[in-house]
């Protein structure tokens, strides 16, 4: 350890922490040195005869950093220090420090709770907060709080907040200041003009950066596409010294250690993802330009689909990539948005656990025959989401109805996929490894049409109508031969069946019309282009969609046959008996279906529905619709509606009504179906039926249909307005001394000339013969002197007839 580094300081805090506590989380700046030095002092101290495990959360980290560890002690990879990555590993026996990526931990954890031969596990840049690494610290701490209390845990991070982490584990917390060299600061003096491209202002800054400052550049995109488009904006602009070197995931272990080389001369460019952001150290860099953008994988718990989404980086990893020019010399960190938009940014990124696929996750879980509420985790998973990750295991045959895993869970859980892949693969022929290489690879075709059949193609080295990625063809093809090994010689080729298995819930069925939309098994929609040659096809399975939630667009597809959906999914395929109100059809739809989840393959009319289930349906149409009572009806609602407050008397409130249909209504619908005949229906020998005979009796006694004049003539009561009321000629009334009452208040009564024109409307008979009668008596007189006009009207007798003519 020739080079002194920041971390060097604090070594014996860590150590001192380790003794004591057996844990300790280690915050340290970008270019501390902590991925090095702190392992490699745990050997030093002899804290442990076993092995000393380092999880990094990708696969060129693991391999540099043991690799670097390696020569710091003048051996190679593979010796005291080693590495074990998907596809690759250096050890032997006499490694005690292991370097591996997040994954393989939780593998080891599966096959043996107790870590045998493992005595501690240092999480390495744990602020990435990946699934993994969670779920990892958590099956640490349950092991060593059960199984395992001399098992030493160290988190360690360069961007952390600690005080979460430091109590979960109940551990110590040892900070490191400062890096190894200062790095300045540059933002730009105005935000970049929205008309001006992305990668242009990108390469711009490059260019600006190389023209002001010494050594290489660091330049941080989201994404190769991005780097590949800057790549080619730098390629006749940089100096003649100058090396432009692409680093993303998807590259070959050789490419990307090309990129992190020294440059054998002059000066190097190095375009990359967050890859470069942690646990790398590249040769002179002196150099950070930070796009400001970063790449995440999000999933959409609307349309149950993960998809990648590019954000703004958050304060966090900007300070981690601009300690990236800060490793070997002072720098300088370039970055692409103004000193004032830096406020408006998040402070940290948020947990994979938070919005990530949980799918795997839960299957982890269930392995280990925990709930997530057993285990400790920094961030807890949402509930939501884990029930719906769970529901994907269930479809998928890995959970069972209450929760437990099953066996051929326990099978996709061996396999380094998502469970989706994992059991198209366990139950598929050897083609299922080709296309889940190819479905868990970036797409290698650029600009090629939807059907995955092309992508099979180029694998197999046929002409395909699309501009080819070789290197994502080189690692399709070598994932597909490691994965062979688990596929079934007897199992399905055909793409369609294949791409089910993985994905029953996305199962396309074409709606009808001229845009190739389809709704799929999920219940969900997808749009695909209007001219791709899968357009017109009947049943497609759609393995990659951009997770619009109200339409996602289809960008991978392939067609599957009636007869292949039929005979894989035969035990989930039934017929159903449907009898609902169609809103739309403004009736009751009986028909019988077969279906698959949301997919309608069969549909036939079905006119032998009970009459019991079409008054079911009809009920609901009913509500929609609302009571449309005729005129009948509607005076007794009004009646009644007058003793709702009375005790043991019904609610014909229409609210209540409503709220009761199956109550009073069902018995009597059996011979309507439609809106139509709704309207036609006589409601009110449904609404007598809800009255007994001693509630009709006080109905009819309290608030009567009509008033009985004095001459015995029937009058209907006008119940609509604010209070019953009737209107009858005024002569009809004579001898009326006391006003009548309905439901405990006066009848509003219009007194009528012989002309049928209202004279007086009235709520006490009585006053008005005694005050106001007199001077309507005046003014008939004249007007209709051959109808009485009593000085008196009390004490005269009702009449309706006039006196004769002559007379």
């Amino acid at each position: 350890m020739s080079q002194v580094l920041p971390i060097d300081s604090v070594l014996p805090d860590v150590i001192r922490a380790l003794r004591d506590t057996g844990r300790v989380v280690l915050e340290a700046p970008p270019g501390a040195g902590k991925t090095t030095r702190v392992p490699l002092a745990m050997l030093e101290a002899d804290l442990t005869d076993a092995t000393i495990l380092m999880l990094e959360p990708r696969r060129l980290a693991a391999r540099a950093a043991a690799e670097r560890m390696a020569a710091t002690l003048g051996e190679k990879a593979g010796q005291t220090v080693g590495y074990r990555v998907r596809g690759a590993s250096e050890v032997s026996r006499a490694t005690r420090i292991e370097v591996v990526t997040e994954g393989i931990l939780t593998r080891m954890i599966q096959n043996a709770p107790d870590l045998p031969g493992v005595g501690a596990v240092i999480f390495d840049e744990f602020h990435e907060r990946s699934l993994n690494a969670d779920l990892g610290l958590a099956l640490c701490l349950e092991i060593a709080g059960a199984l395992r209390d001399d098992l030493m845990l160290v988190a360690m991070s360069a961007t952390l907040d600690a005080a979460p982490v430091a109590t979960l584990m109940n551990a110590p917390v040892v900070t490191s200041e400062g890096r190894s060299f200062a790095v300045t600061p540059v933002w730009l003096d105005r935000p970049v003009p929205k008309q001006v491209r992305f990668e242009s202002a990108v390469a711009d800054l490059v260019l600006e950066a190389l023209d002001a400052q010494e050594g290489s550049a660091l330049v941080f995109l989201p994404g190769e596409g991005e780097i590949r488009r800057v790549e080619s904006l730098l390629k006749n602009r940089v100096p003649s010294d100058c090396t432009v070197a692409p680093l993303f995931g998807a590259m070959d272990f050789k490419a990307q250690r090309t990129a992190i080389a020294p440059p054998s001369k002059g000066r190097k460019i190095v375009l990359a993802t967050a890859i470069a952001e942690t646990s790398l150290t590249i040769e002179d860099i002196r150099i950070v330009v930070d796009g400001g953008l970063a790449r995440r994988a999000r999933f959409d718990p609307a349309s149950g689909m993960s998809r990648l989404v590019t954000e703004r980086v958050t304060r966090a990893e900007a300070t981690q990539r601009a300690g990236r020019a800060g490793r070997v010399s002072a720098g300088v960190a370039y970055k692409l948005w103004t000193r004032g938009e830096e406020g408006a940014l998040a402070a940290y990124p948020p947990a994979e656990i938070e919005v990530g696929d949980l799918a795997g996750f839960a299957l982890e879980l269930a392995l280990w025959g925990a709930k997530a509420s057993d285990l400790q985790f920094v961030t807890p998973p949402h509930d939501g989401r884990l029930a719906e990750a769970q529901g994907v295991l269930r479809m998928l045959g890995a959970l069972d109805t209450t929760g437990r895993i099953t066996d051929h869970g326990r099978i996709l859980a061996r396999l380094p996929l998502h469970p989706r892949l994992a059991h198209m693969v366990a139950r598929g022929g050897r083609d299922a490894a080709t296309l889940a290489a190819i479905l868990a690879e970036r797409d290698p075709l650029r600009g090629a049409p939807v059907d995955l059949s092309h992508r099979m193609q180029a694998v197999r080295g046929e002409k395909v109508p699309a501009e080819v990625n070789h290197a994502a063809l080189a690692r399709i093809r070598q994932e597909a031969k490691r994965l062979e090994r688990s596929t079934q010689a007897n199992g399905p080729n055909d793409l369609g069946t294949l791409a089910a298995l993985a994905y029953p819930d996305r199962i396309g069925l074409r709606r009808s019309g001229e845009v190739p939309r389809f709704v799929l098994s999920g219940g969900k929609g997808a749009v695909m282009p209007v001219h791709d040659p899968l357009a017109s096809s009947r049943l497609v399975v759609a393995t990659d969609l951009d997770g619009d939630p109200r339409e996602a667009r289809i960008r991978q597809a392939t067609a599957i046959s009636d007869a292949s959906l039929r005979a894989t999914f035969a035990d989930q395929i039934e017929w159903h008996e449907i009898c609902a109100w169609s809103r739309r059809g403004g009736r009751v739809e009986t028909r019988r279906q077969e279906r698959f989840g949301a997919l309608v393959l069969d549909d036939r009319s079905w006119p032998e529905a009970p009459a019991q289930d079409v008054a079911w349906a009809m009920l609901e149409g009913v509500r929609q619709i609302g009571l449309v009572p005729d005129k009948g009806a509607a005076l007794f609602l009004a009646r009644a509606r007058l003793l709702t407050a009375e005790p043991d008397f019904p609610d014909f409130s229409e609210t209540h009504l409503l709220a009761t249909l199956e109550g009073w209504l069902l018995p009597y619908l059996r011979e309507v179906r439609t809106a139509a005949e709704w309207r036609r229906f006589d409601l009110l020998p449904a609404l007598r039926a809800r009255l007994d005979w001693s509630q009709s009796e006080r109905l009819d006694s309290v608030a009567p249909p009509a008033f009985a004049t004095p001459l015995g003539r029937k009058v209907a009561i006008d119940y609509d307005g604010d209070v019953p009321a009737i209107a009858v000629r005024l002569q009809e009334m004579f001898g009326v001394t006391r006003h009548p009452m309905v439901a405990g208040q006066p009848l509003q009564v219009t007194l009528l000339s012989p002309a049928q024109r209202p004279v007086q409307v009235t709520t006490d008979l009585p006053g008005f013969w005694a005050s106001s009668y007199s001077d309507v008596r005046k003014d008939m007189r004249g007007r209709y002197p051959r109808h009485p006009w009593p000085e008196d009207p009390t004490q005269a007798d009702p009449t309706l007839r006039a006196k004769p003519r002559g007379t």
